[in-house]
């Protein structure tokens, strides 16, 4: 059993409710012109990566026609994708080795994981299982822009907590957490180095505002909310038994932000991501 990602670096809701806001269908069009998907009866896709399934969730619905298996190595994102969406197909399992035979997918995607592994393992893996014509698509954040609220601003509560924990940089070297970063130029180029041909990269903008009209009332509060959730198990995961406080301090300037939100009162406070979409296919 592996729970070393959930349990240290990402939290199950914070992963999944921030993927399940980037991969919505307001976005997709951006995801659809970049990825170049021919779909058919027999297409068999898999994702690299999936985490608790927001993303797996999305490409079944966007191509109900094909079959799509979402993997990880992480027990309990698996464990909750299964939950989640039981009429999917989640497997634990790692790039370093895939649990399939060679040529046995048409399409294979990541997000967010090339950062993280062995340039030798994670293009070879995907080469291996892909079938002749096959499609590699790799999804890599870019540098964004992030403007908080002045009233979710860190309180002293915060401030008095996070200071008195150790700093987290050994830990995530000691997991590789972005040991392979890639910039803009190197992404395409190593799926070229690594055999991929026909390369092309493209970029969606994934603009989460929640003050922004075109947003409905559900999904601005539901942008609010994930932040909340991203603040709370950060709390959370470091296991402090004094923690009580900060938490009772971040509720309540989260509780402030939907009450400002519902008043009219517009912060334009904005989250707005860069996914760099690099796509390859097998020779």
């Amino acid at each position: 059993m592996n729970t070393v990602w959930s349990d240290n670096i990402q939290g199950i809701m914070t992963l999944y409710l921030s993927r399940k806001l980037r991969f919505d269908e307001m976005f997709w069009p951006q995801y659809e012109k970049l990825f170049r998907i021919a779909e058919n009866s027999g297409l068999r896709i898999l994702e690299i990566g999936c985490g608790p399934g927001a993303l797996t969730r999305t490409l079944a619905d966007r191509y109900p026609k094909a079959q799509v298996i979402g993997l990880d190595r992480d027990s309990n994102f698996i464990a909750f994708a299964r939950r989640q969406f039981p009429d999917l197909e989640f497997l634990e399992g790692d790039i370093c080795a895939l649990p399939f035979e060679n040529e046995n997918f048409d399409v294979v995607i990541s997000n967010t994981v090339v950062e993280h592994v062995d340039p030798e393992f994670f293009w070879n893996e995907q080469l291996r299982v892909l079938k002749p014509g096959g499609i590699c698509l790799c999804l890599s954040s870019r540098r964004g822009i992030r403007q908080k609220a002045e009233c979710l601003k860190m309180t002293p509560e915060e401030k008095v907590f996070w200071d008195r924990q150790p700093s987290g940089e050994e830990e995530l070297a000691r997991y590789q957490v972005g040991c392979y970063q890639l910039t803009e130029a190197q992404l395409p180029k190593a799926m070229e180095n690594y055999g991929f041909v026909n390369v092309t990269s493209g970029y969606a903008v994934i603009d989460l505002t929640p003050d922004d009209p075109r947003y409905p009332p559900e999904k601005a509060r539901a942008m609010i909310e994930a932040d909340r959730c991203s603040d709370l198990e950060a709390i959370r995961s470091v296991k402090d038994e004094n923690d009580a406080e900060v938490i009772r301090a971040v509720n309540a300037k989260y509780d402030r932000r939907l009450a400002l939100y519902e008043a009219g009162e517009k912060l334009w406070d904005c989250d707005v991501s860069i996914i760099m979409v690099a796509r390859g296919e097998k020779k």
